[in-house]
């Protein structure tokens, strides 16, 4: 029978406070917040036009740059994991970039780059294809801020998932194909799954790198941060809690049953 580390009571007792400090009290103010106002105002507030087209083009923006990650960081991982090559510890840093740069300059920078006038959207535009200040735009962003969780969710488990495996797969007679798909995706797919969960998560509730390259035009580029940001310039803050409290329910639609299929994925395994 195992018996606890010592100093348990204590160590729980900080953790609990601190978590509450940190995560449920502000959670808890801003419920507290919103529920100022009655609930006509809720349901004027969240069926707005303006509103709902704002949460669709956040969502879908958001799911689409989460399932872009989970593609590209699965690959960014087994590269930096499966080869060695000359500059693996630049591209390995150069991951944690989104990290450490201000999400605003990362807008004012994406939107310089993809602008109809920039380096990437110059070539781009001569064809026919905008980026900066469309949906296409809004997903490039999220995308750049939500990389880093894909590949360091995936990352360690392919360091830990050893190469013999694919090469008794391969002596058992089966292809690269076959191994991708019934040895070493099986095993990714919960840390590819939470990796996914997390730049959805992320980019639902992205501001800075966002903002200058949406162009925010109601409708159709408007992101719901924004119109959290207009109720409070406004002195709505009521107003702005009710939009905050809709995302919060949003992510936890999608978080709460993401984290369910990912431990029954890794019972399975």
């Amino acid at each position: 029978m195992s018996r606890k580390l010592p100093g348990f009571g204590l160590s729980m007792g900080i953790v609990v406070f601190w978590l509450s400090a940190i995560v449920v009290v502000p959670l808890v103010a801003l419920v507290g917040k919103a529920t100022t106002l009655p609930w006509e105002g809720w349901s004027r507030i969240l069926l707005d036009p303006r509103t709902l087209a704002a949460f669709r083009v956040s969502v879908a923006c958001s799911l689409a740059a989460a399932a872009l990650n989970a593609l590209m960081g699965t690959v960014v991982a087994w590269i930096l994991v499966r080869y060695p090559f000359p500059g693996r510890r630049l591209v390995d840093a150069l991951v944690d970039m989104p990290f450490a740069l201000p999400t605003a300059v990362a807008g004012i920078t994406l939107t310089s780059l993809w602008s109809p006038h920039g380096w990437l959207g110059a070539p781009l535009a001569e064809l026919g294809v905008r980026v900066a200040y469309t949906p296409l735009g809004i997903v490039l962003a999220l995308a750049f801020v939500g990389l880093p969780f894909s590949v360091r969710t995936v990352q360690p488990v392919l360091e830990e998932l050893p190469g013999e495996v694919e090469e008794a797969a391969g002596l058992l007679g089966a292809d690269r194909l076959q191994t991708l798909s019934r040895v070493v995706l099986p095993a990714l797919r919960p840390a590819i799954l939470a990796g996914f969960a997390l730049s959805f998560a992320r980019g639902l509730g992205e501001f800075g790198s966002v903002v200058f390259i949406s162009g925010n035009l109601p409708g159709r580029t408007e992101i719901v941060p924004l119109l959290v940001m207009q109720k409070l310039e406004e002195f709505k803050a009521p107003e702005a809690a009710v939009l905050g409290v809709g995302m919060l329910a949003l992510s936890f639609l999608f978080l709460l049953p993401a984290n369910w299929l990912q431990t029954r994925l890794r019972r399975r395994r």
